[in-house]
């Protein structure tokens, strides 16, 4: 019923750009709070950017500045658009949907809310 679908990945260099889109489809009973997480190889999947209904951001220390979460409420999608990429940045790159409990609101790239929905992924692979 409800979708997620990431797209906009690609092999790029250090230094180059990408931009991400999770297009949601199917009817969301809760939405407060969209984000990106990353999972590298043998590594955790770890929360890197998350947009909440009020606009508010919140972001990975390790991608201040180069990061940007952005979404089009009337498009139903979700962005992060990715610049001066470095080769620890290759992971495949999610968005996931969650509800924010009363008081809640994003922090250290993620939303802090209760996971709904997660898309399938889409890989980014950065090289030196």
């Amino acid at each position: 019923q409800v979708r997620l679908a990431e797209s906009g990945g690609g092999s790029v260099q250090a230094g180059g750009s990408l931009r991400l889109s999770c297009a949601a489809s199917g009817h969301f009973r809760i939405t407060h709070c969209m984000g990106w997480f990353r999972q590298a190889p043998g590594k955790e999947r770890e929360g890197v950017a998350a947009i909440d209904d009020d606009g508010r951001t919140s972001y990975l220390d390790s991608v201040k500045g180069r990061f940007t979460i952005s979404e089009d409420s009337a498009k139903n999608t979700l962005y992060l658009q990715m610049n001066d990429l470095k080769p620890e940045d290759s992971a495949i790159y999610y968005c996931v949907a969650e509800s924010l409990p009363f008081g809640a609101r994003p922090s250290g790239g993620v939303c802090n809310g209760i996971k709904q929905y997660w898309g399938q992924g889409t890989q980014v692979t950065v090289s030196s």
